[in-house]
């Protein structure tokens, strides 16, 4: 792959400050990496035989969507109107019981292409049948961390789950795939649907290959009694059997206490923060200010397709911000700059990575071309910065997603995608559906 020059009059580079730079370029090299971000008048030289791209619009890092189960596309629309844990015990796990892998890869690629579209780069994926998952996204050129969920439900052995990933990152290493799209990681389900052998065992065995562990915490109010009644909290019982040492990715984090906090805190565990959800299933708004200020790494998530209803990481930007303001009756709680830091920096930090979610020398291009010619733009760019961070916030959106980079490689144009054909995507998950609610 030739080295790339991509020159934008905008480019937000998600540095802590959420900088915006005009007139600028971001630099790429024959690996997929970024070497140079910045101004275009103090720019180096490019290499030799460089494409060069000149943009008109706004260029910024590839989302990361921090908690997802993306084949859930095809159970869109089932139990929707249902609260969290009747959804999942009368509508989701019996239809998830006649899934078939090619049902799982079709639900993943079309569910990679519509993230891609929306300017989501990496998705943390927990899902069944996680190879054919991977499959699916290395077609796309996303970017994924994915976990077979490890579970106790009748027929499903949870030792064995984890052997089957530690055979796994045994045999293909931690990370794989061309510019190390695919990483795997250890995705037990929750605490209220494992022994507390099982968690213990799961904490040993990715402390050993420094595997990021991806777990739902506190979902729901009523989810984890028991182990509240024995352990004080989630978080503690977490700490206890040792997962809170490794790398540990907690989603939703919704019903936490102060002390709850600290301790994530203490330990650097990441939150994946999914408003959206929390909200259609009523499951409650997580203390994101509190989250922020024990700084606690935050992503953002959207959760499965079928309690979303969607993968749109933009409008999780824009949730977290209004239920922040309204959960702490401050409208200076959460400004744009800082909620489209959770969608990029955020979410890389909660999961452990330094090399994706900014635009900075050593991490992977995976860049985001938002094109300018619309409505929210209408002021033109020539504005202050808050302003424009506003209009990219609250009124563009992912409507206006032009282009996309993954590694230094275009997989989205003129908002579709360069490798996959979307109407046969769509088609391969319509049959799939249709199968399972018959």
């Amino acid at each position: 792959m030739p080295a790339l020059r991509l020159r934008a009059p905008i480019v937000l580079p998600a540095d802590p400050a959420c900088s915006v730079l005009r007139d600028a370029v971001v630099d790429v090299d024959e690996s997929g990496r970024i070497v140079h971000c910045g101004p275009y008048a103090a720019a180096p030289q490019t290499a030799a035989g460089a494409q060069l791209r000149n943009l008109r619009g706004m260029l910024l890092p590839g989302l990361v969507n921090a908690h997802a189960h993306s084949p859930m596309v095809l159970l869109r629309g089932l139990g929707g109107d249902l609260p969290l844990l009747r959804w999942l015990h009368e509508v989701i796990w019996p239809a998830e019981a006649r899934l078939r892998p090619e049902d799982v890869g079709a639900g993943m690629l079309l569910g990679s292409v519509e993230m891609l579209r929306h300017g989501v780069t990496t998705s943390a994926e927990m899902y069944f049948h996680a190879e054919q998952m991977a499959e699916s996204v290395l077609s796309t050129g996303a970017r994924v961390l994915l976990g077979s969920p490890i579970i106790d439900l009748p027929g499903l052995d949870p030792s064995a789950m984890i052997a089957a990933t530690e055979r796994w990152i045994d045999a293909d290493g931690l990370r794989f795939g061309p510019g190390d799209r695919v990483e795997i990681c250890y995705a037990p389900h929750s605490a209220y649907m494992l022994p507390v052998e099982a968690l213990r065992k799961i904490a040993d065995s990715a402390g050993e290959r420094d595997a990021l562990v991806h777990i739902h915490v506190a979902e729901a109010a009523t989810e984890d009694e028991s182990q509240r009644a024995e352990y004080g909290s989630v978080p503690r019982l977490l700490e206890q059997v040792g997962l809170l040492a490794g790398r540990l990715l907690a989603a939703h984090g919704v019903h936490l206490s102060d002390s709850d906090i600290a301790l994530l805190a203490r330990h650097g565990t990441g939150v994946a923060h999914c408003p959206g959800s929390n909200a259609k299933l009523a499951s409650g708004i997580a203390p994101l200010s509190q989250l922020r200020a024990a700084a606690i790494p935050v992503g953002l998530g959207t959760d499965g397709p079928a309690s979303n209803d969607d993968l749109d990481l933009w409008e999780e930007i824009q949730l977290a911000a209004m239920f922040s303001r309204l959960a702490t009756q401050d409208s200076t709680a959460l400004t744009a700059g800082q909620a489209l830091l959770l969608a990029t920096r955020g979410g890389a930090e909660a999961l452990g990575r330094t090399d994706i979610g900014a635009l900075e020398p050593g991490r992977w291009a995976d860049v985001v071309h938002i094109d300018v010619d619309q409505p929210a733009f209408a002021t033109g760019l020539d504005v202050p910065d808050e302003a424009l961070l506003a209009n990219l916030v609250w009124a563009a959106g992912s409507r206006r997603v032009s282009e996309v980079w993954v590694a230094g490689e275009q997989v989205v144009a003129d908002g579709e995608s360069t490798r996959v054909d979307r109407a046969a995507a769509q088609a391969g998950v319509a049959s799939a559906a249709a199968r399972l609610r018959a």
